[in-house]
């Protein structure tokens, strides 16, 4: 079992930044792929960022060259820096952890059901 919690949500100025967390215990946390979701009401989870436990990583088109996902194995803790937010931006993030066969994160990184553990989310609100 891994438990995720994430921090670091809040309100903030379109433009602005915000750097969010997700701190892990149990098993190894360096042995799991780790990722960000997010979601409006009404509206689906959709993927924002993937790190592989090997560092692949990968960006839905809408946050790339804004975000950066990274993570500290060491102290068990992804991040999620954000920078150049946009009122689209705003959503609860959520970060996920799943294990992936080998070659498989490619085909598989952006889809829900690839992440066995889930975080509770943090409301990341952006005004105009």
């Amino acid at each position: 079992q891994v438990q995720l919690v994430e921090s670091g949500g809040g309100l903030v100025q379109a433009g602005g930044s915000l750097r969010l967390s997700c701190a892990a215990s149990g098993r190894t946390f360096s042995s799991y792929a780790v990722a960000w979701f997010r979601q409006v009401p009404g509206k689906e989870r959709e993927i924002v960022a993937a790190r592989s436990r090997s560092d692949t990583i990968s960006y839905v088109d809408s946050v790339k060259g804004r975000f950066t996902i990274s993570r500290d194995n060491g102290k068990s803790t992804a991040f999620l820096q954000m920078n150049s937010l946009k009122p689209e931006d705003t959503a609860v993030y959520y970060c996920a952890a799943g294990s992936f066969a080998p070659g498989s994160f490619v085909s598989r990184w952006s889809k829900t059901y690839s992440y066995d553990y889930w975080g509770q989310g943090t409301q990341v609100t952006v005004s105009s």
